[in-house]
Protein backbone atom coordinates (compact mmCIF):
# COMPACT_ATOMS: atom_id res chain seq x y z
CA UNK A 1 0.00 0.00 0.00
CA UNK A 2 1.36 3.29 -1.24
CA UNK A 3 -0.81 6.40 0.71
CA UNK A 4 -0.60 9.70 -1.31
CA UNK A 5 -1.50 13.05 -0.04
CA UNK A 6 -2.62 15.63 -3.00
CA UNK A 7 -2.64 19.14 -1.91
CA UNK A 8 -3.51 21.60 -4.36
CA UNK A 9 -6.87 24.53 -4.28
CA UNK A 10 -7.73 23.82 -8.07
CA UNK A 11 -10.14 21.19 -8.04
CA UNK A 12 -9.43 20.06 -11.79
CA UNK A 13 -5.43 19.55 -11.05
CA UNK A 14 -6.89 17.20 -7.87
CA UNK A 15 -9.11 15.54 -10.61
CA UNK A 16 -6.45 14.97 -13.16
CA UNK A 17 -4.00 13.74 -10.28
CA UNK A 18 -6.50 10.98 -8.57
CA UNK A 19 -7.09 9.73 -12.27
CA UNK A 20 -3.52 9.46 -13.46
CA UNK A 21 -2.60 7.99 -10.02
CA UNK A 22 -5.29 5.27 -9.84
CA UNK A 23 -4.55 4.42 -13.21
CA UNK A 24 -0.78 3.94 -12.57
CA UNK A 25 -1.15 2.22 -9.50
CA UNK A 26 -3.95 -0.29 -11.23
CA UNK A 27 -1.35 -0.97 -13.73
CA UNK A 28 1.36 -1.38 -11.35
CA UNK A 29 -1.17 -3.78 -9.50
CA UNK A 30 0.04 -1.75 -6.20
CA UNK A 31 -2.41 -1.03 -3.87
CA UNK A 32 -3.20 3.06 -3.62
CA UNK A 33 -4.90 4.85 -0.80
CA UNK A 34 -5.16 8.53 -1.74
CA UNK A 35 -6.32 12.15 0.16
CA UNK A 36 -6.90 15.25 -1.57
CA UNK A 37 -6.24 18.79 0.21
CA UNK A 38 -7.10 21.92 -1.05
CA UNK A 39 -5.01 24.32 1.50
CA UNK A 40 -1.25 23.63 2.91
CA UNK A 41 -3.30 24.08 6.31
CA UNK A 42 -5.65 21.26 6.07
CA UNK A 43 -2.04 18.80 4.89
CA UNK A 44 -0.15 20.01 8.51
CA UNK A 45 -2.67 19.64 10.27
CA UNK A 46 -3.67 15.87 8.88
CA UNK A 47 0.70 15.09 9.13
CA UNK A 48 0.47 16.48 12.51
CA UNK A 49 -2.31 14.43 13.62
CA UNK A 50 -0.15 11.61 12.96
CA UNK A 51 -1.32 10.75 9.38
CA UNK A 52 1.55 9.07 7.79
CA UNK A 53 2.09 9.69 3.96
CA UNK A 54 4.80 7.88 1.86
CA UNK A 55 4.74 10.66 -1.23
CA UNK A 56 2.87 14.28 -1.43
CA UNK A 57 1.64 16.04 -4.86
CA UNK A 58 2.02 19.34 -3.47
CA UNK A 59 0.98 22.80 -5.00
CA UNK A 60 3.32 25.42 -4.59
CA UNK A 61 0.86 28.65 -4.34
CA UNK A 62 -2.49 28.52 -2.63
CA UNK A 63 -4.73 31.34 -3.94
CA UNK A 64 -6.36 31.32 -0.18
CA UNK A 65 -4.00 30.44 2.07
CA UNK A 66 -0.66 32.37 3.48
CA UNK A 67 0.75 28.56 4.18
CA UNK A 68 2.87 28.72 0.73
CA UNK A 69 3.83 24.87 -0.76
CA UNK A 70 7.31 26.29 0.16
CA UNK A 71 6.37 25.98 3.88
CA UNK A 72 4.85 22.96 3.91
CA UNK A 73 7.72 21.16 2.82
CA UNK A 74 10.04 23.08 5.42
CA UNK A 75 7.52 22.31 8.08
CA UNK A 76 7.35 18.86 6.98
CA UNK A 77 10.83 18.20 6.93
CA UNK A 78 11.92 20.69 9.85
CA UNK A 79 9.16 20.92 12.57
CA UNK A 80 8.30 17.47 11.81
CA UNK A 81 11.28 16.42 11.33
CA UNK A 82 10.07 14.12 7.84
CA UNK A 83 12.76 13.16 5.75
CA UNK A 84 11.43 9.88 4.73
CA UNK A 85 8.26 11.55 3.07
CA UNK A 86 8.49 12.06 -0.87
CA UNK A 87 7.45 15.55 -2.31
CA UNK A 88 6.66 16.74 -6.02
CA UNK A 89 6.01 20.08 -6.53
CA UNK A 90 4.04 20.79 -9.05
CA UNK A 91 2.96 24.55 -10.26
CA UNK A 92 2.04 26.72 -13.44
CA UNK A 93 5.38 28.67 -12.73
CA UNK A 94 9.13 27.09 -13.10
CA UNK A 95 11.26 29.87 -11.17
CA UNK A 96 11.66 28.02 -7.95
CA UNK A 97 14.23 26.19 -7.69
CA UNK A 98 16.31 27.07 -5.25
CA UNK A 99 13.58 27.67 -2.98
CA UNK A 100 13.25 23.88 -2.87
CA UNK A 101 16.53 22.54 -3.10
CA UNK A 102 16.81 22.25 0.86
CA UNK A 103 13.38 20.93 1.01
CA UNK A 104 14.95 17.73 -1.55
CA UNK A 105 11.60 17.16 -3.62
CA UNK A 106 11.66 14.06 -5.36
CA UNK A 107 10.45 15.95 -8.62
CA UNK A 108 8.83 19.53 -9.93
CA UNK A 109 6.00 18.81 -12.83
CA UNK A 110 4.88 22.01 -14.29
CA UNK A 111 1.08 22.27 -14.87
CA UNK A 112 -0.55 21.55 -16.63
CA UNK A 113 0.15 18.01 -15.98
CA UNK A 114 0.38 15.24 -18.19
CA UNK A 115 0.14 11.65 -17.70
CA UNK A 116 3.45 10.38 -18.72
CA UNK A 117 5.20 12.66 -16.39
CA UNK A 118 3.20 11.63 -13.28
CA UNK A 119 3.80 8.19 -14.86
CA UNK A 120 7.65 8.83 -14.60
CA UNK A 121 7.76 10.38 -11.21
CA UNK A 122 5.59 7.22 -9.60
CA UNK A 123 8.47 4.71 -11.43
CA UNK A 124 10.98 6.93 -9.61
CA UNK A 125 9.47 6.78 -6.26
CA UNK A 126 8.74 3.16 -6.92
CA UNK A 127 12.89 2.54 -7.89
CA UNK A 128 13.96 5.26 -4.82
CA UNK A 129 12.26 3.64 -2.01
CA UNK A 130 12.86 0.36 -2.66
CA UNK A 131 9.13 -0.97 -3.79
CA UNK A 132 9.97 -2.65 -6.80
CA UNK A 133 13.36 -4.64 -5.90
CA UNK A 134 15.58 -1.90 -3.75
CA UNK A 135 16.91 -4.03 -1.16
CA UNK A 136 19.99 -4.45 -0.25
CA UNK A 137 21.34 -8.54 0.20
CA UNK A 138 23.69 -9.66 2.77
CA UNK A 139 24.90 -12.83 5.02
CA UNK A 140 25.70 -12.88 8.80
CA UNK A 141 27.38 -16.33 9.08
CA UNK A 142 25.10 -18.63 7.23
CA UNK A 143 22.03 -16.05 7.31
CA UNK A 144 20.70 -14.11 4.91
CA UNK A 145 19.19 -10.97 5.74
CA UNK A 146 17.70 -8.08 3.65
CA UNK A 147 17.20 -4.48 4.16
CA UNK A 148 14.88 -1.72 2.49
CA UNK A 149 17.45 0.48 0.41
CA UNK A 150 14.89 3.21 1.08
CA UNK A 151 15.42 3.02 5.00
CA UNK A 152 19.23 3.02 4.42
CA UNK A 153 20.96 6.73 5.63
CA UNK A 154 24.36 5.59 4.48
CA UNK A 155 27.26 3.04 5.17
CA UNK A 156 30.03 2.59 6.67
CA UNK A 157 33.38 0.28 6.11
CA UNK A 158 35.40 -0.44 9.42
CA UNK A 159 37.53 -2.82 10.36
CA UNK A 160 36.92 -5.19 7.50
CA UNK A 161 32.85 -4.80 8.25
CA UNK A 162 30.25 -2.69 6.61
CA UNK A 163 28.00 -1.38 9.02
CA UNK A 164 24.71 -0.03 7.75
CA UNK A 165 23.21 2.97 9.22
CA UNK A 166 19.20 3.10 9.27
CA UNK A 167 16.71 6.15 8.90
CA UNK A 168 15.45 4.45 12.77
CA UNK A 169 18.18 5.17 14.38
CA UNK A 170 19.74 1.30 13.99
CA UNK A 171 23.01 0.13 12.90
CA UNK A 172 23.24 -3.49 11.16
CA UNK A 173 26.56 -4.55 10.20
CA UNK A 174 28.53 -7.88 7.81
CA UNK A 175 31.63 -8.57 7.08
CA UNK A 176 32.47 -7.28 3.27
CA UNK A 177 33.24 -4.51 0.97
CA UNK A 178 31.77 -1.21 0.77
CA UNK A 179 33.08 -1.19 -2.55
CA UNK A 180 31.95 -4.42 -3.81
CA UNK A 181 28.16 -3.84 -1.48
CA UNK A 182 28.36 -0.21 -3.50
CA UNK A 183 28.94 -1.48 -7.45
CA UNK A 184 26.75 -4.49 -7.51
CA UNK A 185 23.97 -3.24 -5.26
CA UNK A 186 23.57 0.64 -5.12
CA UNK A 187 25.44 1.78 -7.81
CA UNK A 188 21.64 1.96 -9.76
CA UNK A 189 20.25 3.99 -6.98
CA UNK A 190 20.59 7.74 -5.46
CA UNK A 191 23.56 6.75 -3.03
CA UNK A 192 27.47 8.53 -3.25
CA UNK A 193 30.60 6.97 -2.63
CA UNK A 194 32.00 10.08 -0.97
CA UNK A 195 34.96 8.43 0.47
CA UNK A 196 36.77 4.68 0.33
CA UNK A 197 34.42 4.16 3.88
CA UNK A 198 31.35 5.95 3.35
CA UNK A 199 28.19 5.88 0.62
CA UNK A 200 25.58 8.11 1.39
CA UNK A 201 21.59 8.03 0.21
CA UNK A 202 21.28 11.96 -1.19
CA UNK A 203 17.86 11.35 0.17
CA UNK A 204 18.97 12.26 3.46
CA UNK A 205 21.81 14.35 2.71
CA UNK A 206 21.03 17.73 4.59
CA UNK A 207 24.14 20.09 3.96
CA UNK A 208 26.78 20.03 1.13
CA UNK A 209 29.76 21.03 2.13
CA UNK A 210 33.18 21.26 0.51
CA UNK A 211 34.88 18.47 1.80
CA UNK A 212 31.86 16.95 3.77
CA UNK A 213 28.51 16.00 4.27
CA UNK A 214 25.83 16.63 6.85
CA UNK A 215 22.87 13.44 6.77
CA UNK A 216 20.09 13.32 9.17
CA UNK A 217 20.57 12.30 12.75
CA UNK A 218 24.14 11.64 11.70
CA UNK A 219 26.23 12.25 15.28
CA UNK A 220 29.37 13.19 12.78
CA UNK A 221 29.66 14.68 9.45
CA UNK A 222 30.56 12.68 6.23
CA UNK A 223 33.67 13.01 4.77
CA UNK A 224 34.00 13.56 1.25
CA UNK A 225 37.82 12.53 0.24
CA UNK A 226 39.93 14.91 -1.71
CA UNK A 227 39.81 12.77 -5.11
CA UNK A 228 36.30 11.90 -4.45
CA UNK A 229 35.01 15.82 -4.53
CA UNK A 230 34.59 16.53 -8.38
CA UNK A 231 32.59 13.19 -8.17
CA UNK A 232 30.63 14.05 -5.60
CA UNK A 233 29.84 17.51 -7.00
CA UNK A 234 28.87 15.83 -10.90
CA UNK A 235 26.76 13.13 -8.88
CA UNK A 236 24.77 15.53 -6.52
CA UNK A 237 23.79 17.97 -9.72
CA UNK A 238 23.13 14.76 -11.76
CA UNK A 239 20.12 13.89 -9.02
CA UNK A 240 19.17 17.57 -8.78
CA UNK A 241 19.02 17.80 -12.90
CA UNK A 242 17.42 14.24 -13.24
CA UNK A 243 14.47 14.50 -11.06
CA UNK A 244 13.98 18.11 -12.53
CA UNK A 245 15.11 20.76 -9.51
CA UNK A 246 17.17 22.96 -11.90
Amino acid sequence: MVNIAVCDDEIKVCESLEQFLTEIFDKLNIPLRLDIFHSGKTLCDKIEAEEHYDLVFLDIEFANDEISGVDVGQTIRNAYNNNSMQIVYISWEKGYSMQLFQIRPLDFLLKPLEFFEVEETIKTYLRITGLNSGVLAYKKGHDNFEIRIKDIVYLENSKRKVIIHLANGTNEEFYGSLKDVYNEQLKEFDFLFTHASFAVNYDYITVVKHNQLLVTDALIPIPIAPNKKLYVKKKYLSIIRRRRLV
